[in-house]
């Protein structure tokens, strides 16, 4: 990804659902108008879901997920299917292909993609070699209440109907939550405070602080960045205190103590916790640390895999202030990626990193898990700003 691309996680994900050989990985290159997925007259050519990030005028930066087919057999069958449905959480708009009358598997994902809100589009493919379309299309709309658009992938007949209804069912916040929400403005004058630790990529920010960088230049604000050692200096460069101040939640506590009374106070994870999550929950959820005890679990997710640092603040640093609090019994697990508990019934709490790497809709089906199982979950950022005793003097977007 260069620079100047937008991210995946920012980018609207719309996912390609359908049997093994029903045309998804054809209608994904007509949509696109590029060659981008494998295709072959051999049911079940496509393994993994594939993610392409492109541009599509009139619809923006997307991902199209071309999913393996969920009638997929066998024990490898059935992993492929799990990818497939891993897939259907991160979707904000699916299209669901249908070739046969027999529509009993795809309802069963029609249900599945509903009880997350995603959008669905019906299409009917192959209609160069069926001659049953009016009838399957008949079936999708008295079973499922869908108006399907019958296509030939193939021959990329009708395919701009879809693009047509991809715009049509854009959901209308899409990309309208901005990262810092009500706390800046135009003209505001905004410190960022970034250490950059071990943590940080020799040579580069994190990605977090370059897309929250790039907001406040959008929103003519005025930026100032700078690392923790350095905030005093900073804060003395200014005519006046700044307007907010963003920091690192690693730092919260020590930027709290020496930011001006004037100035609110944030921190970038807190920002994602609203801008990829549910803020409210998040923070409602911090609560449960208080009915935590050394004989209870935690779950600390993170959205991204790397190898484990010294002062890795999800498998080190929140793991021992949690301890120091609770009590050295206390069991802490740890996931990463696309990994994440299908029962989540052991535990007492789950803290989830700012996810930067996943779209909202990702983490809201995670949030959505959790709530339906009864479990509080929070955020990193959140977390810390907790365990400081600073949680109700920071400030959050809306």
């Amino acid at each position: 990804m260069s620079l100047s691309d937008t991210p995946r996680a920012n980018r609207l994900h719309i996912g390609i659902f359908g049997r093994r050989n029903s045309g998804k990985s054809t209608l994904i290159n007509a949509l696109t108008g590029q060659e981008i997925a494998l295709v072959s007259e051999v049911a079940g050519t496509t393994t993994d879901p594939v993610y392409k990030s492109m541009e599509i005028h009139g619809i923006g930066p997307c991902v199209f997920i071309d999913t393996a087919g969920f009638d997929d057999v066998g024990e490898l069958g059935r992993m492929r299917v799990e990818k497939t449905r891993q897939a259907a959480e991160k979707t904000d708009i699916a299209l669901m292909i249908f070739t046969e009358e027999d529509i009993e598997e795809e309802l069963k994902w029609i249900k599945v993609l509903r009880n997350s809100n995603t959008p669905i589009i019906a299409v009917v493919n192959k209609t160069d070699i069926l001659n049953n379309t009016v009838e399957i299309s008949r079936r999708i709309f008295e079973r499922s209440g869908l108006l399907s658009i019958a296509i030939s992938a193939k021959n990329e007949t009708f395919i701009e109907k879809i693009r047509k209804e991809i715009i049509r069912l854009l959901p209308e916040d899409y990309d309208a939550i901005g990262i810092t929400g009500s706390l800046v403005k135009e003209g505001d004058v905004v410190l960022m405070v970034m250490p950059q630790d071990i943590q940080a990529p020799k040579g580069r920010l994190i990605l977090p602080q370059v897309q929250t960088l790039r907001e406040l230049l959008d929103k003519k604000s005025i930026a100032l960045c700078t690392t923790t050692d350095k905030m005093d200096e900073a804060l003395k460069c200014l005519s006046q205190p700044p307007n907010l101040i963003i920091t690192d939640s690693q730092v919260f506590k020590t930027v709290y103590e020496k930011k001006p009374v004037q100035s609110k106070l944030t921190s970038f994870s807190v920002l994602f916790a609203n801008y990829k999550g549910d803020l409210n929950y998040f923070v409602k959820s911090a609560n449960a640390i208080e009915l935590l005890d050394e004989n209870s679990k935690v779950l600390i997710v993170e959205a991204c895999t790397h190898a484990p640092l010294e002062e890795d603040i999800g498998r080190v640093k929140i793991p021992n202030l949690l301890r120091k609090k609770i009590g050295e019994g206390l069991t802490v697990d740890m996931v990463s990626g696309a990994d994440f508990p299908e029962d989540l019934s052991s535990y007492s709490l789950i803290i989830h990193c700012g996810a930067c790497m996943f779209n909202r809709k990702h983490v809201l089906s995670r949030v959505k898990q959790a709530k339906v199982e009864g479990i509080p979950m929070t955020n990193y950022g959140v977390v810390l700003a907790y365990l400081s005793g600073i949680l109700d003097h920071i400030d959050f977007p809306n």
